[in-house]
Formats: structure tokens, sequence, C-alpha cells
């Protein structure tokens, strides 16, 4: 196996500290100035602290979890396809996302999110 290098041992710090919901060691992979998007262009947060107030809500999901299904490294771009285990309001689920990180001096500069419809689990299973 090879070791992580580059763009994406930023991304997987960050994917790392995730799962575990440690919202310091995530946010040490986030620039100050980083900007997080809805894939294309909806901006959903400014800056460090944005990023941080979005994902401190998350980090409380008790069944949060993102598992890595592919990825691809260009240069400083990394683009990940997951599947993230949520708690949503109506229930436990997961939802497929691709992302899609800029990374700029070892820390992610920008990111676009592109996800698609929750499946709920089945409360009888």
């Amino acid at each position: 196996m090879n070791a992580i290098t580059g763009a994406a041992l930023a991304v997987q710090g960050q994917l790392d500290a995730y799962n575990a919901r440690d919202i310091d060691g995530f946010m040490r992979w986030w620039a100050e100035d980083c900007r997080y998007y809805e894939f294309p262009s909806r901006l959903l947060a400014e800056g460090a602290a944005a990023v941080r107030a979005r994902h401190e809500e998350r980090f409380r999901e008790p069944d949060l979890f993102g598992r890595l299904r592919n990825r691809i490294t260009l240069g400083n771009l990394v683009v990940d396809e997951e599947t993230v285990t949520r708690n949503f309001p109506e229930g436990p689920g997961e939802v497929d996302v691709v992302a899609i990180y800029e990374v700029e001096d070892g820390r992610i500069a920008r990111a676009w999110f592109r996800m698609g419809p929750p499946r709920l689990h089945d409360a009888t299973a």
C-alpha cells in the first residue's frame, strides 16, 4: 500500500478527524480563509470559523461516518466518492457524496460537495 502524500494527506487527515468527530483535528486541515461550497458554486461557509460552526452540530451525530469509496488525486486537487452515514431528522440513513478539495500549502483552501438523496435505514431491519 502506498503512503498518502501531497494533497491527499490533508484530505485523508480531515476525513479521519471527521470520522473520529474530532473538531479540532478536523479544522487543522482547513485554511483560515477556506471556502466550502455546495457544487457547483453555492457558498455555504467562508472561513475556518464558519466551517467549524457548520460541523460542530454534525459531529454530535452518534452514527456519523464517512466511508471512502474512491479517491482521485491530480496535483493539488483531490476528488473523493464517499458514502456518509448520518442521523437525519427523519431517522438514521446514508447519503452518497462527491467531494472535490483544492489543497494549498498542506491545507484545504476550497471544497465543493455534491450530495445524492438520503437513503433512510429500514427501522425493521
